[in-house]
């Protein structure tokens, strides 16, 4: 959709040619920028993965696949990892070996409150054929009483099932936000306003509890943007979202970058706050160095240079910047560029404002950057984390995922938990450890920091959550056998 017809020569749909491993073997994106195909070391995590699982699962009676459906495979698969890149991640050979062991830390960490405010449906040209078939269920679940008369396949009708099984079944995440991008063709945003807020209303009602909260997407700069905001705010969002480098995903369209420190947004940020609405949360990063020469006119708008004075003019208002900012470069490139000058392009940048600026109302959304780094060089996601923690603090750190683009969020729950910064980057930077799986740090960035920006009280909410109508399904098919997809949904590069 939003790659350009080249691009698209060397890419192909993830859902079709990714292995069913517990976590991802190489960068699997979205269509807002182009995947670095697999690197050396992730083909030594996939063998290495491959030959774990199969000396341990004809143990268990249990083929590969359902061996990786299980949290013995989800060790392994952090094993491996730790195996190809060094010890960074809290995973042993006796957890993927023991699944009773394994069974039962997952059992005592799935009441953790987890907010991830960063998600997605799946995209509309996904090859998924049995996403034709779940037309039925849908309705007859009621969610779309029209469904038999109308031959128009909508994301809602055809996707949201996929998306509640991977992020509320086989994920440990209470609350989601659903998001979306603009594009200069109407017909490309993932999904519309009134969409977003259509689906929050029928999947809070199905779940008899507030498990799905929206953004709005707000256009600077575009005719009209400002109809189009009062609008969007009529229908109550829990947040707003903008890409200041207008269609993220058709750059070559994008007319309409604007800066978050403009007059012109100002005029936004004040309607927002009249309506109540206190959370700007603002695309940054995902812009490789090429992009630079591509898109020339729309570079500046990927950094964060405007994000500072936006947030002194306004501290009323919370600036949630999505992917921390980060270039998604080559992540051995921007290992080596840390080791060297120990800076993080654009991510040393958001860390370093409320220090140089004196504010306190900046924020970062960690989403693809996590995801993408974690698997590819786990050393420069651990510097990502360090920096973000040190120059924001543990407080302004949030989690988001970006699934359902990378599959379901579990694996990327489960990188968090077990991961630690090694000692060496501790001394080195100054970083502090983020520790146990529940302990302070990690407690915050799962879910408490975002729990206050969106006026949630974690133990109240978990308490209602534990009782609805979700949680009773999920206890309904852990009890059965969970069969997790391990699927992924977006693009990966050929070869």
């Amino acid at each position: 959709m939003g790659l350009q017809p080249d691009d698209r020569t060397g890419l192909i749909g993830a859902e079709r040619r990714e292995p069913r491993t517990p976590l991802p073997v190489r960068m699997v994106a979205s269509e807002e920028y182009l995947p670095v195909a697999q690197t050396a070391k992730q083909r030594e995590t996939e063998a290495r993965l491959y030959t774990l699982a199969d000396s341990i699962a004809p143990k268990l009676g249990l083929s590969r696949r359902r061996f990786f459906q299980t949290s013995a495979g989800m060790a392994a698969a952090f094993v491996a990892l730790n195996e190809s890149f060094g010890d960074l991640f809290g995973a042993a050979r006796a957890e993927a070996m023991t699944p009773e062991a394994a069974d039962a830390r997952a059992a005592a960490l799935s009441g953790q409150f987890i907010m991830d405010m960063h998600t997605h449906f799946l995209r509309d040209d996904t090859k998924l054929t049995h996403f034709v078939r779940m037309r039925e269920t849908v309705a007859s679940r009621g969610w779309n009483p029209h469904l038999s008369q109308s031959g128009a396949q909508t994301i809602e009708d055809l996707k949201f099932d996929n998306y509640h099984k991977e992020i509320f079944l086989d994920s440990d995440t209470k609350i989601a936000l659903i998001s979306s991008a603009p594009s200069e063709i109407p017909d490309d945003w993932f999904l519309t306003n009134a969409q977003m807020a259509e689906a929050r209303a029928k999947v809070n009602a199905a779940a008899g509890s507030q498990r799905l909260m929206t953004h709005a997407i707000v256009t600077p700069e575009a005719p009209g943007w400002l109809d189009d905001l009062d609008a969007a705010l009529e229908l109550k969002p829990d947040s707003l979202k903008g890409y200041t480098v207008g269609d993220n995903t058709h750059k070559d369209l994008a007319r309409h970058p604007w800066r978050m420190d403009s007059e012109e947004t100002y005029k936004g940020y004040e309607k927002a706050l009249k309506a109540g609405v206190r959370n700007i949360c603002v695309h940054k990063g995902l812009w490789g160095r090429a992009m630079d020469t591509r898109f020339p006119h729309l570079a500046p708008h990927a950094r964060v240079d405007d994000v500072a004075q936006a947030a002194k003019d306004w501290p009323q208002l919370n600036f949630i910047i999505y992917h921390a900012a980060y270039r998604l470069d080559d992540p051995d490139w921007a290992l080596a560029e840390f080791e060297r000058t120990s800076r993080i392009d654009w991510v040393t940048d958001l860390a370093e404002i409320p220090e140089r600026h004196g504010v306190t109302n900046i924020y970062a959304d960690l989403g693809q950057i996590f995801a993408q780094t974690l698997i590819a060089q786990p050393r420069i996601c651990a510097a990502i984390l360090g920096q973000l923690v040190k120059g924001l603090g543990e407080t302004r750190v949030c989690w988001g995922t970006d699934a359902v683009w990378t599959g379901s969020p579990q694996w990327q729950i489960e990188g968090l938990r077990r991961l630690e910064i090694p000692e060496d980057m501790q001394k080195a930077h100054g970083f502090a450890p983020l520790g146990a799986a529940d302990g302070p740090v990690k407690t915050a960035i799962f879910g408490g920091n975002n729990a206050r920006l969106y006026g949630i009280a974690p133990e109240t909410a978990s308490a209602a959550l534990a009782g609805d109508r979700f949680a009773a399904l999920r206890r309904d098919y852990l009890a059965a056998g969970a069969t997790p997809s391990n699927r992924r949904y977006g693009y990966v590069a050929r070869g």
